[in-house]
């Protein structure tokens, strides 16, 4: 029997602790991140023969270090201690959800996408191809609505498909961003060298090359804990 670690990932109001609570029910354990006074919530649920544990990252719209919570959820998925991510998002306002994703893809962790508030884009008659969007996203895409306790079980078969298949998942070169040639180029360079330094094995090497590139302070210190 495996033991599943998911880190549930979401921005504010997006239903993510409406998710956690439904996946997890009265098996919850509430702490502090160490260090911080951000409050920690884990979960355990059954995945037929396996443990799930649920980590509830603070809600978040990116992962920059600009705030105390943004610095908590990335330091925690780029602790190694999660095998996957479950990101909760709202559906009805899937532009400015996305930019989330697109920056947990580029980490290189296996994500689940769960379009959740799926009820507030049907009543709007918005028309959501989830197909396609896998398929841009190459990752999987999962429809629910927490409030109404729908989707726990597509959810849950998901997390088992992708542990158990967890190297066809993984991405960690992922090049989500396409950005104009000349900045791919020096992203490139940029990555090839992180991937040839042992040093570096533990991240992603695409994600390190754009945020380096975009400035992120976290990141140089990082290097230079590193180094």
């Amino acid at each position: 029997m495996a033991e599943i670690t998911v880190a549930v990932a979401g921005q504010p109001n997006s239903g993510k602790s409406t998710m956690f609570n439904l996946l997890t029910g009265a098996r919850q354990y509430i702490a502090n991140y160490p260090g911080v006074t951000v409050e920690k919530k884990t979960g355990y649920l059954k995945i037929g023969d396996d443990k799930g544990k649920l980590v509830d990252l603070p809600g978040t719209y990116s992962l920059s270090s600009y705030s105390i919570e943004e610095t908590v959820a990335r330091d925690y998925l780029l602790s190694g201690q999660a095998d996957l991510v479950l990101n909760i998002i709202d559906a009805s306002n899937l532009e400015r959800s996305l930019n989330l994703t697109l920056q947990l893809l580029e980490i290189g962790l296996p994500v689940i996408v769960v379009l959740n508030m799926m009820d507030v884009v049907d009543k709007r008659k918005i028309k959501i191809d989830l197909k396609k969007l896998s398929q841009k996203l190459n990752t999987p895409v999962v429809k629910a609505v927490a409030k109404q306790a729908k989707g726990k079980t597509e959810i849950k078969a998901m997390i088992k498909e992708v542990y158990y298949n967890i190297k066809k998942y993984s991405r960690p070169e992922a090049e989500i961003i396409q950005y104009s040639p000349e900045l791919e180029a020096d992203l490139e360079e940029l990555t090839a060298y992180f991937k040839a330094d042992k040093r570096f094995t533990n991240y992603s090497a695409r994600w390190l090359a754009v945020r380096i590139m975009a400035g992120d302070k976290h990141a140089e210190k990082l290097i230079r804990e590193v180094s």
